[in-house]
């Protein structure tokens, strides 16, 4: 799967790459701008995550499915768990609005969040386009281009 280079990649003073973590990557899914990305917004969603338990797991859930996902050797296997991120990713926007509108959370703040968020399900909607070859919404049963009327 093809490693797609991600923009927050930094150089330290001797010329190696690392992640936003400050490391350098072990792993293929530590290469994937979208992994560096879920990392990026659930060490974001700390803050809310004290008001709301599910945005907690969800933020960690996304990561671990990109990463669980890259791991597989099927793409069919790898776009079942890239979806899995996708809808926990949609989760966590869910998440946001719930604490916006319970005045548990500015309402600038979510949009920050859900701006991460929104990155997040675009990139995985494209990788799962382009490891399965699927239509909308990653459903392999309905081909790019494919009519859903019978």
């Amino acid at each position: 799967f093809d490693v797609v280079q991600p923009s927050r990649w930094r150089v330290d003073g001797v010329g190696r790459r690392t992640d936003v973590m400050g490391r350098e990557p072990t792993f293929d899914h530590e290469k994937l701008e979208v992994y560096q990305l879920a990392i990026e917004f659930a060490r974001w969603a700390t803050y809310p995550a004290r008001s709301l338990e599910h945005l907690d797991e969800s933020s960690r859930s996304i990561a671990r499915n990109i990463a669980e996902g890259n791991g597989k050797r099927s793409s069919k296997d790898r776009c079942k768990y890239l979806d899995i991120a996708r809808g926990s990713a949609l989760e966590c926007a869910a998440c946001l609005d719930m604490l916006v509108v319970r005045r548990r959370l500015d309402e600038g703040l979510a949009r920050d969040g859900k701006a991460m968020l929104l990155r997040v399900v675009s990139m995985l909607v494209k990788l799962v386009d382009r490891l399965c070859g699927c239509g909308e919404f990653g459903d392999p049963r309905w081909p790019r281009g494919a009519s859903r009327r019978a």
